[in-house]
């Protein structure tokens, strides 16, 4: 019977549950306490194991990632050279376009600044420009990107995506690679890191790429979210960009070091919005029968969907 191992998954129990009720029949393992003999184990659903775990279980077939990163795996110098699945599910993905046209809008809409009224109970209507005149500018153009474009253009701003190789989508002006970089950032107003986290993209929102964004635009300053990987940013970068102008705002899902440190500045800057990594959740019901799905179809001789390459690193 093949086993299936949760390696390091902080709500471990819950993922095991889920998995349990999508692929019945299964012996459902959970690391470190409950992984029987490790040659039974056919497939691995990771989260930030620990360095060498996945290397242990010398008849793996596949990895899978308990979430939309896969850096958290590749960064292990022992990891076995099996085909690591990066998980794409409709939910994760619909969760990260209302993250990001949430934050999107309350910049556009002027709304930390309603909020600064209304503590100081001022009635004063602001200055408001119409979606079209806003330039947004996503970097990275994957399914949570593409998504996220679509829907903002949809509502009406002016939206462009730039990535590492060149991609079409439908009604999105696109850039690519380090030619097309300075280009996309010129016409940017507000910029959103959707960027998987590689060698070439680690530290890659630091203060000399938000000084090429476009502080003149529709909105009068600059603007960034990043809902990616925390190791994009520079977290001192992004408050000297903030302190010197070159950004307006910043609203912060992810950080290089997690749980953000309670001596960040980063926690009390007037201009900052933070929230606990929760823009794309992942829902363990709806991602367990991804899962089994995945693996219903290789064993039926079916490519894998979600197929990293670890060369590139996504």
């Amino acid at each position: 019977m093949r086993s299936l191992i949760v390696a390091s998954a902080s709500d471990a129990a819950v993922w095991v549950e889920h998995l349990r009720r999508n692929l019945p029949g299964r012996s459902i393992r959970c690391w470190p306490d409950d992984v029987g003999d490790p040659a039974e184990v056919a497939y691995i659903c990771a989260w930030k194991a620990p360095p060498g775990a996945l290397g242990r279980f010398p008849n793996a077939r596949v990895v899978f990632s308990l979430g939309a990163g896969v850096d958290h795996i590749l960064a292990d110098p022992a990891l076995p050279k099996l085909p690591l699945v990066r998980i794409v599910d409709a939910d994760l993905t619909q969760r990260m376009t209302e993250y990001v046209t949430l934050h999107t809008l309350m910049i556009h809409r002027r709304q930390r600044a309603y909020d600064a009224q209304q503590k100081a109970r001022v009635w004063h209507e602001l200055a408001q420009p119409a979606a079209r005149d806003v330039a947004v500018g996503i970097m990275g153009l994957g399914v949570l990107g593409k998504d996220a474009a679509e829907v903002l253009r949809r509502i009406g701003f002016r939206v462009a995506g730039w990535s590492r190789s060149p991609k079409t989508i439908a009604g999105i002006e696109t850039f690519d690679g380090a030619a097309g970089l300075d280009a996309f950032l010129a016409r940017t107003e507000i910029l959103i890191a959707l960027l998987p986290l590689t060698a070439a993209t680690r530290g890659i929102v630091a203060l000399p790429l938000l000084r090429k964004l476009n502080r003149d635009g529709a909105l009068g300053g600059a603007h960034l979210i990043n809902a990616g990987r925390g190791g994009l940013q520079i977290d001192a970068d992004i408050l000297m960009a903030l302190d010197q102008g070159v950004l307006a705002s910043a609203t912060l899902d992810v950080f290089p070091t997690e749980p953000l440190p309670n001596d960040s500045a980063l926690w009390t800057h007037p201009r900052v919005t933070i929230t606990p990594h929760n823009a794309a959740w992942s829902n363990p019901a709806a991602l367990a029968e991804g899962i089994a799905r995945q693996i219903a179809r290789f064993e039926a001789g079916q490519p894998l969907e979600g197929l990293v390459d670890t060369a590139s690193g996504y």
